[in-house]
């Protein structure tokens, strides 16, 4: 895409960041954090993430700016810095963790359909099944009319969208009595005996769940119209959703019970706000929640077609994955991002928590990525590379970038053994397509350290593997 025309504006790019960070997690907040811990936990738990994600939002800023030559963000940030598998890695990570993350959108809207029509249950029955490989397609072939078009439609839908959110936390201040929050601060009654520490770490993955999206104005860098908009639109993107989900998970601590707001059904924003004004609160939340979630299904079908269609470019995926359409719409990466779609939606039918399930997969899968573009915000600081220009920053990228290397290696612990063996079941026969690329162009596999990297994850794949089997890891 060459002309002004065709290229994204510091909205559209704003959009796409919240586009892709509002979604199905922000609905899902109060139960969540509600079953964990009560105010004084979730603050702690914000604090966390927040200064971690922002630090990160900070990497992807300054990375922007400073190697204005690397689009895809995400996935070229790691080849540049760390070797060809590794980046590989990053894509291939990202990509199906974007993936499974559209999964657990369709489980929510079907759940949510749920309260109202048994039928779709918790959004893993054969109906909700049936529906939610409909509406996969349908978006499908409405993306490949053109990005161009799928952009205009998300900033509409954005906007949209946030207004319930808004309404809901409104009517919740007007309604805040302090004594109830007061009673909650500290988890109040029924509060499950577990140390401030382990209730945190309870809330950790679902944090990095609802930031997910946070450098998608990265993975559309080369679309913007101006280079330096891509670091705007992270930075703005970042503040506006951060005021909003730490809202929705803080106020509801006033209005109910901590044990009352642990046992609600999700989405927990919907069952909330009619336990304070009535039945009309939930269907108002949940017309809500069903656009927002579109509107963050179509921003991540975009966001993982790009990664593909990018590493393909760059001869990091097989060639065929770099073909578009008359539409400039990569159209051979958005037939397989939308065939794994529906495989994953399809298995949801075996799943005990399908949402959960997929919430925390998402976020284990996207974390890989995320650390190694930290990591090489540290790398380029240390080296100097890229100072020539603002010198007296250097200092402080450093700072941020290696805060962010430390909260996302955090992450990884604090999710638990579980997903990193689920993450490898899925990093390791990832690794044909990298195999296929490589092939392709006569090229060696593997260096020395690469193949240890690689050995390293088919371990990973078959200890997971054989924790399924043998039930010591229960889906």
């Amino acid at each position: 895409m060459t002309s002004t025309a065709q290229k994204l504006s510091l909205v559209s790019l704003s959009a796409l960041v919240v586009g892709s960070m509002v979604g199905a997690g922000i609905f899902s907040l109060p139960r969540t954090f509600g079953a964990a811990t009560g105010p004084f936990g979730a603050i702690i738990a914000w604090c966390v993430a927040g200064g971690g994600m922002y630090a990160l939002a900070r990497v992807f800023q300054a990375l922007a700016e400073r190697k204005p030559d690397l689009d895809a963000g995400v996935y070229a940030y790691a080849k540049a810095g760390f070797g060809n598998y590794p980046g590989f890695l990053s894509a291939f990570g990202y990509w199906i963790g974007s993936c499974i993350g559209n999964v657990s959108y369709w489980v929510l809207i079907k759940s949510t359909l749920g309260a109202f029509f048994p039928v779709f249950g918790d959004g893993n029955t054969v109906v909700a099944i049936a529906v939610a490989s409909v509406g996969i397609w349908l978006f499908h072939f409405m993306i490949l009319r053109g990005i161009q078009q799928a952009a205009g439609v998300n900033t509409i839908v954005t906007i949209a969208k946030i207004v319930p959110i808004v309404v809901f936390i409104l009517i919740l201040i007007f309604t805040f009595k302090l004594a109830q929050f007061q009673e909650n601060f500290w988890g109040g009654t029924g509060m499950p005996e577990t140390s401030l520490v382990e209730q945190v770490r309870a809330t950790m993955l679902v944090t990095v769940f609802v930031f997910l999206g946070i450098e998608g104005a990265s993975v559309y860098s080369r679309y913007a119209q101006r280079r330096s908009d891509v670091g705007r639109a992270t930075i703005l993107g970042f503040a506006g959703v951060m005021g909003l989900m730490v809202l929705v998970t803080l106020l509801p601590f006033a209005s109910l019970p901590r044990a009352e707001i642990a046992g609600m059904r999700q989405p927990s924003m919907a069952s909330v706000l009619e336990a304070v004004v009535g039945p009309w609160g939930s269907v108002f939340v949940s017309l809500g929640l069903l656009v927002s979630v579109l509107g963050a299904y179509l921003a991540w079908q975009l966001i993982c077609a790009e990664v593909l269609f990018t590493a393909a470019k760059t001869d990091d995926m097989p060639r065929v994955f770099a073909r578009e359409n008359a539409n400039r719409v990569p159209v051979a990466a958005l037939w397989l991002t939308n065939i794994i779609v529906q495989l994953f939606v399809i298995s949801t039918y075996w799943s005990q928590d399908a949402f959960a399930l997929m919430i925390n997969l998402t976020s284990s899968m996207s974390l890989i990525p995320y650390l190694l573009v930290a990591a090489f915000g540290v790398l380029i600081a240390r080296r100097g590379e890229s100072y020539e220009v603002r010198p007296e920053e250097r200092r402080r990228d450093l700072l941020v970038a290696g805060i962010a290397t430390a909260y996302t290696l955090f992450m990884i612990i604090a999710g638990g053994l579980k997903f990193v063996l689920l993450s490898a079941i899925l990093y390791a026969p990832g690794t044909i397509l990298y195999i296929w690329a490589r092939r392709e162009r006569g090229e060696k596999l593997f260096t020395p350290v690469e193949l240890v990297i690689f050995v390293a994850a088919v371990a990973g794949c078959i200890f997971g593997i054989y924790g399924l089997a043998s039930g010591s890891i229960v889906i």
